[in-house]
């Protein structure tokens, strides 16, 4: 066995440690599986939903990204702090909700909100849709990492079976007091990883960040900067928007919410991750290192940048303690996502038809259901395709479809019906779908308008016509629907 395979293992064996221990005084009821009892305070809730900025996403991805786009990459620093931002008025409101109604899920909220089973059931089917890409992202780079991180003493099939037996384990049986303790670990270890890289590369090849960004001009002229046509100022600004509003419409970092003990935890935690996000500049600096002394990689390829240029510059014990953080960048997250998946499709679809079943047998069916979960995730990450980047982008597009629907929820007067809520997720969900199916693009859609507007995001023209729908279904169903609530006030 090769020294970095001993980090390797190392890392996933204390993941499986942690993950277990972390049921130990506790019911594992479903509140305390899915939610963790509602009990934890400003640090655990921090590492969990800053956890899920450094996933394979970043360690990979975005390294990838700067490597293989340049000025382009800086869209995840952008919509990371925003989404922080929006935070501070998002989640409180979502908080006291779903504390006072005793909420598990996100499903559970849109349904209570618009009185819909229905509803919740669409919200269930479309973030399980938008997870499952999710989970292959975490698969995929788990794989990669520890083929390269063991120098291909193991494959990355064979990485990512192993990885995804510890994740299922753990999320079985501890839920997300399993992710919780992981996540201390994984963002302490993945945070001196990331800083040492960032500042360690461009110092050692070019002699300082500022020599690194003027070879690069030298060799490569506007690489640095944002292209005139195709990852333009236009699409990076839509880009952005459209990631910093589907951000917490992912399933799970909604669910992250509920765990707080107090609303006042998501407040403190919202002036404090935008800074956290700076640590996005070490993964940018390890790719940008890359791009002159690691030249070629292209495709999916780009997403080996960080591992390459380490390769080539450390021993092997160091490149396993790298490996062993990246790894943690998919066993952590990819937990979360899976704990979620299987709580949807167990709460919010399975109850649906059998309304009479009890929470613990809802919460049995949950953790039976994370093994299917993970062998379907793994099915797809099997079969490769798209960059991690590429892959994240478009499941954003879809959780994004929930935003305005959401919005309306949380005002005191409520103008939007059940129907029209209905109505504009599923346009917008069909939208993105078609798109991505038939890999369009805004310019195919529209090629009447200017140029400047070609380069939109397709997530925002699905956006735009959820909104239009939105407003038209509520206009066509309002009197109906009021006339039904006095109906039912008066009985």
């Amino acid at each position: 066995m090769n020294t970095a395979l001993i980090f390797i293992f190392g890392a996933m064996a204390l993941a499986l440690g942690l993950g277990l221990r972390a049921r130990r005084g506790k019911d594992m009821s479903l509140e305390q599986w899915a939610v963790g009892g509602r009990s934890f305070g400003t640090a655990i809730v921090f590492l969990l939903m800053a956890g899920e900025i450094y996933t394979t996403f970043v360690f990979l991805g975005g390294s990838g990204y700067a490597y293989g786009h340049g000025g382009p990459a800086y869209y995840m620093l952008g919509y990371g702090s925003l989404c922080y931002v929006l935070s501070y008025w998002l989640l409180p409101p979502i908080w006291r909700y779903a504390k006072e109604r005793g909420l598990i899920s996100q499903p559970d909220f849109f349904a209570a909100k618009y009185r819909s089973p229905a509803l919740g059931v669409l919200v269930a089917v479309v973030g399980f849709i938008a997870l499952m890409p999710y989970l292959v992202l975490q698969l995929k780079g788990l794989g990669i990492i520890v083929s390269v991180a063991s120098y291909s003493a193991l494959s990355a099939t064979q990485g990512l079976w192993i990885g995804a037996v510890v994740v299922a384990l753990y999320v079985a049986l501890s839920g997300v007091h399993g992710s919780a303790w992981n996540s201390v670990v994984k963002d302490i270890l993945v945070m001196s990883v990331a800083i040492f890289l960032g500042l360690y590369l461009p110092y050692h090849y070019y002699g300082g960040i500022g020599e690194m960004f003027a070879a690069i001009e030298k060799a490569k002229p506007g690489f640095l900067a944002l292209p005139s046509v195709g990852e333009s100022p236009v699409w990076l600004v839509s880009t952005v928007l459209l990631s910093t509003l589907g951000f917490y419409m992912w399933p799970h970092m909604f669910m992250a919410t509920y765990t707080a003990k107090r609303e006042d935890v998501l407040r403190k935690n919202a002036y404090v991750l935008p800074i956290y996000q700076l640590m996005l500049l070490f993964i940018f600096f390890v790719g940008f290192a890359a791009v002159l002394q690691v030249p070629g990689l292209e495709g999916s390829d780009i997403d080996l940048a960080l591992f390459k240029i380490s390769l080539q510059t450390f021993d092997p014990w160091f490149i396993g303690v790298i490996g062993a953080a990246g790894v943690l960048t998919a066993l952590v997250p990819g937990s979360m996502i899976l704990m979620t998946a299987s709580t949807l499709l167990a709460n919010n679809v399975y109850r649906t038809f059998r309304p009479q079943t009890d929470d613990a047998h809802i919460a049995r069916v949950a953790k039976w259901l994370v093994p299917c979960v993970m062998l379907v995730a793994i099915a797809f990450a099997l079969q490769g395709g798209k960059t991690i980047v590429s892959l994240l982008l478009m499941a954003y597009a879809f959780v994004t479809q929930l935003f305005p629907v959401l919005v309306a929820s949380l005002l005191r007067n409520n103008p939007v019906t059940k129907a029209a809520a209905f109505a504009s997720i599923t346009v917008g969900v069909a939208t993105v779908a078609w798109v991505s199916l038939t890999k369009s693009s805004v310019a195919a859609l529209f090629p009447f308008l200017p140029d400047a507007l070609k380069d939109l995001n397709v997530g925002i023209v699905a956006l735009t016509l959820n909104l239009i729908t939105l407003a038209l279904v509520t206009m066509l169903t309002r009197k109906a629907a009021d006339a039904r609530d006095v109906a039912v006030r008066a009985s």
